[in-house]
């Protein structure tokens, strides 16, 4: 009775977590855009507009149910809910603090790149099914871009677990601190398994990581739809792209999914490159920074402060870039990063071998 317990609130949690996430995250989103185009923001709605997302959430809500007379209503309905799910199931094997995870798997790494592809389908089957050129367009961008950017994202990963030596994500998170395992070696050169804080980071184990870290987190925009490289969503052009059509609570799921999609990849992308849940806090001497600030709590609030911190580069980054075109987008993807990240791979292959051996 207890398990099923568990097996239950785990989930609900995660869920309230993403749904609070999304609504700080898109006032934040707001508040960000209005200061980089030297406005306000949301201002009316409470407070400093604190609640115009409460407000915005409880009309989608609302809502009836639209479904279009030419629509595929099987797919159409069912979209939104294949979206959301498919990056939801993907934070059941994220560590968000030590022995603080909802599933440790030893293939935790390429579970959640194989369930997260599952969300092109969900795209496609909204585009394909609304019976909209805008939206079957939208979702055609969507999933050549996706696939596209796969290729750069998987390389990334594999030039990082060909050093981290697992797929297991909590073993890659254990190796970055002073809990770890086995001996951490900055830059190749000195043991700090000891000293840990952010001296103990992949990125800093093995220095060419800090570059497959900007080619994992460039990838990463790509697949969340992301500006610059939000075409298939692209307001000016396609209005709202393959969920043109949604309104009310399926547009509200996909709304979620798109900013559970920004949380998760930046969240992997702590664990993987930046430490996860250890602390950025050397020890020094007799000034035991690390030690003082390592825990389960401790552990969970770096997670969220690295992962949070990356989220609103991201925002930053939207408001700041200009939209490519879809030529350039596949440039950068098939003729810079693909090539990069092959290097790195090779790379790593050589840093493991003559370094870490």
């Amino acid at each position: 009775m207890i398990d099923l317990l568990i097996h239950i609130t785990i989930p609900l949690a995660i869920f309230g977590f993403i749904a609070l996430f999304t609504l700080f995250a898109v006032y934040a989103e707001r508040k960000i855009a209005g200061f980089v185009q030297d406005r306000l923001g949301p201002m009316e709605t409470g407070k400093y507009g604190l609640l115009q997302t409460i407000a915005d959430i409880l009309k989608l809500l609302q809502k009836e149910f639209i479904t279009p007379s030419a629509a595929d209503k099987i797919l159409f309905a069912l979209a939104p809910v294949i979206i959301f799910t498919a990056v939801f199931i993907g934070f059941s094997v994220m560590p968000w603090g030590p022995g603080f995870i909802p599933a440790d798997t030893h293939t935790g790494l390429f579970f959640i790149m194989a369930v997260v592809s599952i969300d092109a389908i969900g795209i496609l089957m909204a585009g394909w099914g609304s019976n909209n050129k805008y939206s079957l367009l939208g979702a055609i961008r969507a999933i050549a871009q996706m696939v596209s950017y796969e290729i750069p994202v998987g390389l990334s990963l594999i030039a990082t677990v060909m050093i981290t030596q697992t797929l297991n994500l909590n073993d890659i998170v254990f190796n970055q601190g002073i809990l770890a395992t086995e001996q951490i070696y900055f830059f190749g050169l000195w043991d700090v398994t000891e000293v840990g804080g952010l001296f103990a980071w992949n990125i800093l184990q093995a220095p060419h990581l800090l570059v497959v870290y900007i080619i994992f987190f460039i990838a990463s925009l790509a697949e969340c739809n992301r500006a610059p490289f939000d075409i298939p969503e692209a307001e000016s052009e396609l209005i709202g792209g393959f969920h043109t059509e949604y309104g009310g609570i399926r547009f509200a799921f996909v709304f979620l999914a798109e900013y559970a999609m920004m949380f998760l990849v930046a969240m992997l992308g702590v664990v993987l490159f930046l430490g996860g849940w250890n602390t950025l806090l050397p020890n020094i001497g007799a000034l035991k920074l690390a030690e003082w600030t390592t825990g389960l709590y401790w552990g969970i609030f770096w997670t969220l402060t690295k992962s949070l911190l990356i989220v609103g580069i991201q925002m930053w980054i939207r408001w700041t870039l200009p939209r490519f075109r879809a030529d350039q987008l596949m440039n950068l993807c098939w003729k810079v990063m693909i090539p990069i990240a092959f290097l790195c791979m090779a790379i790593s292959g050589i840093w493991r071998i003559l370094v870490m051996v």
